[in-house]
């Protein structure tokens, strides 16, 4: 399949899954009944969206179709789709901009980039390829993560490890949300990139070794990234507390570094930086 089918095919299973994960009420359609399925009908989506139900049923299908920017908008209004769902929607459709095709993943970060994460001294951080695999990353992120070094090079990609690592599943009490909003947020950088992505020995291994991710895969969600809190329970310093946030180097827009910075905790007047016990 070429990368234009894969669009189309993900494009569809997208929209197929949207459409039978919404509340027919959210609609203004009389809920569920007991011989009814939740969701909603591909000719109730049709009927809401202005086109006509064999055309919506081709674009599920992933049938060889251009549909305009106008009916993916009101598709997107009758699925009520978030933001980043509605832009990836177009994206597949090619009405946004397109990422440059990902480049195969460097077995490391370029230097200057292992130098600031090094400069991030106390403050875990670490560099991620458009594949999600990990390049490089701090003394301080191997304190929170020990695991990242011991891991083989082809293992070394952060969806493999949320999904597989029992110390991740482990050092997050949110594990099932994490996991899941990890994935929607791969799936909405990835954009028109993912029919290739989704051949990649990583997804494949992923698909046949877990069941959470095959679950999650097939749900389709998709989350724009957002700063946020995150709590991690580490084996030897107990709760701990941080911003994750996000920064991409402008000589290199497709490599990201992911920096882990404190809340509320453990650290004095000077505001020291800190490292996970046993890394200092």
């Amino acid at each position: 399949m070429d990368t234009v089918a894969h669009r189309r095919a993900e494009l569809g299973s997208f929209l197929r899954a949207r459409r039978t994960h919404l509340d027919p009420t959210a609609v203004g359609l009389p809920p569920a009944g007991p011989r009814r399925r939740g969701g909603l009908r591909r000719e109730e989506v049709a009927t809401l969206s202005g086109v006509s139900a064999t055309w919506y049923t081709w674009l599920e299908q992933g049938r060889d179709i251009q549909p305009s920017r106008q009916v993916l908008d009101a598709l997107a209004r009758t699925l009520r789709l978030t933001a980043a769902e509605h832009s990836y929607v177009l994206s597949l459709a090619g009405y946004a901009a397109l990422s440059a095709p990902a480049e195969p993943a460097e077995p490391a970060a370029p230097a200057h980039v292992q130098r600031l994460l090094d400069a991030l001294a106390g403050f875990p951080a670490y560099a991620i390829a458009p594949d999600w695999t990990i390049t490089a990353w701090n003394t301080a992120y191997l304190g929170l993560y020990p695991n990242v070094a011991a891991a083989a090079p082809g293992e070394r990609n952060l969806l493999w490890l949320v999904f597989t690592d029992p110390y991740v599943r482990g050092l997050l009490p949110d594990w099932e949300t994490t996991s899941r909003r990890f994935l929607a947020e791969f799936r909405a950088e990835a954009g028109p990139r993912l029919g290739d992505l989704a051949q990649s020995p990583a997804i494949q291994r992923l698909l046949e070794a877990s069941e959470p991710f095959r679950d999650a895969w097939r749900d389709h969600h998709i989350e724009g990234f957002a700063s946020r809190e995150r709590v991690f329970h580490h084996p030897t310093s107990g709760v701990l507390r941080y911003e994750h946030h996000r920064l991409a180097p402008a000589d290199h827009p497709g490599l990201h570094i992911v920096l882990y910075t404190p809340v509320d905790r453990l650290m004095g007047p000077n505001r020291a930086a800190w490292v996970p016990a046993g890394r200092q």
